[in-house]
């Protein structure tokens, strides 16, 4: 059967699922409209880990083929935290320029038969009347899905630390964190390369330090260069680079929605959740989300059950990486517990930043559970019985405090 899809929103979610759905029917006739122009982005690198490419592999290989090409890899973690470095080997990750992602699949797209229809913004009053499916991927502020807030139970949350997005010339051989003591409290970026000559640099601080260092009041070129003077030695000397018209310091809000659809419109991606970014995690969430989204109106041919079945499955999958993107973000808000670690068991800690028990444990005592939990099968089952447990205990007493 012969469906007409817009999908109103040009990012990697509403790329890659018009790429499954014209593989799985060519028939389908299938419009993204984007409201900036083609080739214009913003972000600089983003990151995934081989279990997405595997995946990516099964939907579409030619696809996956070209975006494995134009990655860069990395295996090792390396924390600065003043002058002291430590190095760990880890999983195979991988950094690809947002730039060439969109690229990749917007040429794949248009391969297959897709329409492209860029500077092109469509909102909730001028939606294509005779489009069997909706697809709202237009990002974390979504005008389709503000139309409905009401009905879809969109909850934003905001972090407490302020971050900027960057770019720099320094090309990280590893995932890198820079800690730098400012004397207004500490500072940190997330470096990790995205090309042969191009890194993401993401800067991290509380709201005290920001205001301390001025980075609240100086102009986006002052800020940036006291920003390179901070993190000087991380970059070796190399600049930090902004978008045209500035990169604004933001507090991350991570966004959830109670209900994905409603009648023939359907949330994808940054539109219907958020994680935070220091889980490197949006990319994929957005990818694993179209490929739910093409199964699911694969396998059944009643719109109303596919979408169900799409938002049970995604919203299913999603709890534990949301889970993990709370705790991650929290163990950032409360640095202070933790930096003073000789920096071995602090980097140890940072890997272990996603556990619902470390907020609750002593630093110190958690690092020699774990080191234990390593060799003993008896504390690994009892960590891992024991963190769930306390997980639905804190989720259960904030759902309280809220109502």
């Amino acid at each position: 059967m012969c469906v007409k899809v817009a999908c109103v929103g040009g990012g990697p979610a509403g790329l890659y699922l018009s790429i499954l759905l014209k593989r799985q029917d060519p028939s389908h006739d299938i419009t993204v409209h984007e409201r900036d122009p083609e080739g214009s982005t913003y972000g600089w690198g983003v990151t995934y880990w081989r279990g997405l490419l595997d995946r990516l592999h099964a939907e579409d290989p030619e696809s996956a083929r070209a975006l494995d090409a134009g990655s860069v890899r990395w295996r090792d973690g390396v924390a600065h935290v003043g002058d002291l470095t430590t190095r760990h080997r880890g999983d195979e990750g991988h950094g690809i320029g947002r730039h060439r992602l969109l690229e990749v699949l917007a040429a794949r797209a248009r391969a297959l038969g897709v329409r492209l229809e860029y500077a092109r913004e469509v909102t909730a009053a001028d939606l294509p009347a005779d489009a069997d499916l909706v697809v709202a991927a237009d990002g974390v502020r979504s005008t389709l899905r503000e139309r409905h807030a009401a009905h879809f139970g969109t909850r934003l949350t905001a972090g407490r630390n302020h971050y900027v997005w960057l770019g720099t010339t320094k090309v990280f051989d590893a995932f890198t964190f820079a800690f730098v003591d400012t004397g207004h409290g500490w500072i940190w970026c997330y470096g990790y390369g995205y090309g042969a000559d191009r890194s993401t640099c993401v800067i991290e601080c509380a709201p005290e330090t920001w205001t301390g260092l001025g980075l609240d009041r100086a102009s986006e070129a002052d800020g940036r260069a006291l920003l390179e003077r901070l993190f000087a030695t991380v970059l070796d000397g190399h600049p930090l680079l902004g978008r045209p018209g500035g990169s604004p310091w933001q507090t991350f809000r991570t966004l959830t929605n109670r209900t994905w659809h409603h009648g023939n419109l359907v949330l994808l991606g940054d539109a219907a959740h958020t994680t935070h970014y220091s889980i490197g995690a949006g990319t994929t969430l957005a990818l694993e989300d179209a490929i739910a989204l093409a199964t699911a109106l694969r396998e059944h041919t009643a719109l109303p059950r596919a979408l169900a079945r799409y938002e049970a499955e995604r919203k299913a999958a999603l709890l534990p990486v949301q889970s993990a993107a709370r705790y991650s973000a929290q163990w950032y808000e409360n640095l202070p517990r933790y930096i003073h670690l000789p920096p071995e068991r602090m980097f140890a800690l940072l890997g272990q930043r996603h556990s619902p028990l470390l907020p609750h444990v002593p630093p110190q005592v958690y690092y020699r559970l774990d080191r234990a939990a390593g060799q003993l099968e008896p504390l690994r089952r009892f960590k891992r019985w024991l963190g769930p447990k306390v997980a639905r205990t804190v989720h259960a007493r904030t759902l309280t405090t809220r109502d």
